[in-house]
């Protein structure tokens, strides 16, 4: 809870404990101020008693009989002279055209503010009886009597069609409409004086009433009853949604959307009568207790004097304003907008949030900039000692403000903190002046130069004098000519100077991957000619790609004369290059038999496949020096030795699987009889024929010629092996047999239905052999057409002779044209 003081700030004044609030870190939801200075200098002289709001001004009634109309900022702008008695209460139509006014000797005047009299139609007067007063059509006043019998009526609300009084036992609801009274709420706390802890009443809409009375509060809705339970009933009841008591006595209700705003009298000392600061508070009704969501002590002049009677609390429908009315005070209550939300966001040094607000609301806000409060966070940051995060925020909030950004980076440089803001710093369209920018790299070159070559691939050339930080690199240069660091950047800044060749240099001794990109991106390989080892050794694979690539800028002859004293890279080059087309370089292949026989033999056996262009004695002679088995029998196969080369296989090899798979290639019988003469003798070898000859040689021929007593290993397994092939063989056979028969089953059965078919004659078929039409032209006459399977058509006189198979005609063009004979599928005759 925050006590209120007076501090006049401007035409508004602060009304909560700065002390106790700087501790809360929960939020007012109001703020306060005094009306202006016309009603202070009333209530100097005279005292306020009560007072009604209106979209469009106020009205104030004092303890001697006056009446005040004010503007909205508390000026006055009418006085009524009304009694020499307290004011008890005023009233106005919706309009705000007519002012009903009430005081302490029973006395109704009713007004115009504009005149001196109303022409009210309808009004109710308290006091004893509570009497409903109303113009005839004679424009005569008809009193009725409403209520009357239990006490005096304290307070009267009137809205739409429902009148709400309170006297001393409790609060009635009447219905004008129906002029029926609806309900009874009954006076909790009756201890209390009435006259001292007045009823208050407060309708939230067309049919909710709010009651306040003692420390207990009532919220009662008014409905219709259900016309099947009318009988002798009122046609509309209350049902009371929400009652619960408070810690304090209840001086007057308003409602805040679905929330209650509640102004309490407060004893701190029930003995001696001591009387506190009042209180506002914002409450969530539930059924049976509330929430408190705010709670504010106000300070309000001559508080320690006043009465639980002496408070009132009224409220503008319109907007969210509230005024606190005491005898000498009256102060306004109003929810905080953003710009309030952002002050106490800055109070707290929430920064962040209160640029964060600033920002979504920014056309909301009025007292406020979000470029002020921004630069009022980089200083918080500044002065805690987040130079990153403050540096951060600079994108932010200084956009493109050159001048702002400019005093920051030299603020930054004054603490010693221009890393920090080094990688902020705008570089797109906005641009600051190059001093700037060689400030700062100037700086980093003094202490980091890590951070140096960061900025110059990060920052564009643009930025800066490109010649001036050259120089000041090799000035560092002189001093450490080793460091890669500064080698490495000393080359991007020639790039971007377009010395390539410079760069170039650096790369290459330094080894730098980036060696590669630049000639692509440049186009500098007139510039490596001579340099092509050294790119080599730095990195075989990328270098080779590149050469690949770039056949018509670097040709092969100049490479490959380059890389004439190192073969091992010369290998490199021309295996890629036979990888990516076999004839390219095809008058280097005799060149390669060796490059392969030396460095890289497990390519030389496909590459001897592939290449056409080879020499083969060439490349048997290095084989058979080198004594590669595997290369010497393919190239012994392929110039057509097979025999040799399966006797390297058997005899050098001892590879039985090699020797049958080279004969399954070969598809010789001599080789299969060499082959089955040289394992003859052999057992393992014979074990390996029988398991995998069975496709190909007749088994039968093998175990003839195995010796009587041999011991083979695995000799069953390979029999049973032999069997189980022969079975499959058989299997097969069978299985493409019963297809062939039921294809050709179902081929012939097509055929029979094809050749059922009929087919249709017409005018327009001419015989094959005449050429007339085929039909005569008078059908009545007897004719006899013959029609073939091919579709052809004969006058049957048109047929030469039966040929060698009496009975059997044939189509004589089908015939000629050797399709197969044709057989008449149908004869016409009439």
């Amino acid at each position: 809870m925050a006590d209120v003081e007076e501090q006049g700030r401007k035409q508004s004044e602060e009304f909560t404990d700065e002390s106790e609030e700087e501790d809360s870190e929960e939020e007012p939801k109001l703020k306060y101020e005094r009306l202006s200075n016309g009603v202070t200098e009333i209530l100097q002289k005279d005292a306020a008693s009560c007072m009604t709001v209106h979209d469009k001004f106020l009205a104030l009634g004092t303890h001697f009989g006056k009446v005040f109309l004010l503007d909205i900022q508390g000026n006055v702008t009418q006085k009524f002279e009304i009694s020499s008695v307290k004011i008890n209460q005023i009233s106005l139509d919706e309009s705000g055209e007519h002012v009903g006014i009430c005081s302490e000797d029973g006395k109704v005047v009713a007004l115009h503010p504009q005149f001196t009299r109303s022409n009210y139609k309808q009004f109710v007067t308290g006091g004893n009886k509570l009497l409903l007063y109303e113009r005839n059509w004679l424009n005569r006043w008809k009193t009725s009597v409403l209520h009357e019998g239990e006490g005096s009526i304290t307070a009267i609300q009137w809205r739409a069609n429902l009148i709400a009084w309170a006297n001393n036992v409790g609060v009635k609801i009447y219905d004008i409409g129906t002029k029926q009274r609806i309900t009874n709420v009954l006076r909790d706390n009756v201890s209390l004086r009435p006259d001292m802890y007045p009823c208050s009443l407060c309708w939230k809409d067309n049919s909710s009433l709010i009651v306040g009375w003692g420390s207990s509060i009532k919220i009662c809705v008014v409905k219709e009853r259900n016309p099947t339970e009318m009988r002798d009933l009122p046609s509309r009841y209350v049902e009371i949604v929400s009652a619960f008591e408070t810690e304090f006595f209840i001086s007057g209700l308003a409602p805040l959307a679905d929330q209650l705003v509640t102004l309490y009298f407060v004893k701190e000392n029930s003995d001696h009568m001591f009387r506190a600061r009042p209180r506002l508070d914002i409450i969530q009704p539930l059924p049976e207790s509330c929430e408190e969501i705010s709670s504010d002590a106000l300070t309000v002049r001559n508080f320690q004097d006043n009465e639980c009677r002496d408070y009132r609390l009224e409220h503008s429908e319109g907007e969210s304003l509230f005024y606190i009315i005491s005898p000498k005070d009256i102060v306004v209550a109003k929810e905080r907008d953003q710009d309030d939300h952002i002050d106490w966001l800055l109070e707290k040094k929430k920064y962040e949030e209160a640029l964060m607000a600033a920002e979504i609301s920014f056309k909301n806000i009025k007292r406020h900039d979000v470029q002020k409060i921004g630069m009022a966070y980089i200083n918080h940051l500044v002065e805690k000692g987040d130079y990153d995060s403050a540096a951060r925020k600079c994108q932010k909030v200084l956009g493109k403000n050159m001048e702002l950004w400019e005093n920051e980076v030299y603020r930054f440089k004054t603490i010693g903190q221009l890393k920090a803001i080094s990688q902020y710093l705008p570089r797109g369209d906005l641009r600051l002046r190059p001093a700037i920018y060689e400030m700062i790299l100037h700086d980093f070159l003094k202490t980091d130069y890590e951070g140096f070559a960061t900025l110059i691939r990060e920052w564009p050339g643009e930025l800066y004098n490109n010649m001036a930080i050259v120089q000041a690199v090799s000035d560092h240069l002189k001093k450490e000519p080793t460091n890669r660091i500064l080698l490495t950047t000393l080359a991007e800044l020639y790039t971007y100077d377009q010395r390539y060749d410079r760069a170039l240099e650096i790369y290459l001794r330094l080894r730098h991957k980036d060696v590669y990109q630049l000639i692509h991106k440049h186009n500098l390989f007139s510039s490596i000619e001579d340099k092509i080892v050294l790119l080599m050794d730095f990195d075989k694979e990328k270098a080779v790609d590149m050469l690949l690539d770039n056949e018509d800028k670097l040709s092969t002859d100049r490479v490959v004369e380059e890389l004439a004293d190192r073969p091992e890279l010369l290998h490199v080059y021309l295996h890629k290059l036979f990888k990516r087309d076999h004839h390219k370089g095809q008058k280097y292949h005799e060149r390669q038999i060796g490059l392969y026989a030396e460095y890289d033999r497990p390519n030389l056996l496909p590459f001897l496949r592939d290449s056409t262009h080879c020499p083969l004695e060439k490349a048997l002679e290095v084989c058979q020096q080198r004594n590669f088995v595997e290369e010497t029998v393919f190239l012994l196969s392929r110039m057509g030795n097979c025999r040799r080369a399966l006797q390297m296989i058997m005899e050098e090899l001892e590879d039985v699987d090699k020797a049958i798979e080279f004969a399954k290639d070969q598809d010789d019988a001599e080789l299969w009889e060499d082959l089955i003469s040289y394992s003859i003798d052999k057992p393992p070898f014979i074990t390996g024929l029988l398991n995998n000859i069975g496709t190909h040689v007749d088994p039968i021929l093998l175990i003839h010629r195995i010796k009587e007593g041999m011991e083979i290993p695995n000799l069953r397994d390979s029999l049973v092996k032999i069997l189980q092939d022969y079975n499959l063989q058989i299997l097969l056979r069978e299985g493409c047999k019963k297809i062939l028969v039921a294809d050709s089953l179902s081929l012939l059965q097509k055929m029979h239905r094809t050749q059922m078919r009929g087919v249709r004659v017409d005018e327009e078929n001419i015989c094959e052999s005449c050429h007339a039409t085929i039909l005569p032209s008078d059908m009545a006459k007897p004719f006899s057409v013959v029609v073939f399977h091919c579709r052809h058509m004969f006058h049957k006189e048109c047929l030469p002779s039966s040929g060698t198979i009496p009975g059997v005609q044939f189509c004589n063009i089908c015939s000629a044209k050797k399709r197969g004979p044709g057989s008449g599928i149908l004869e016409i005759k009439k």
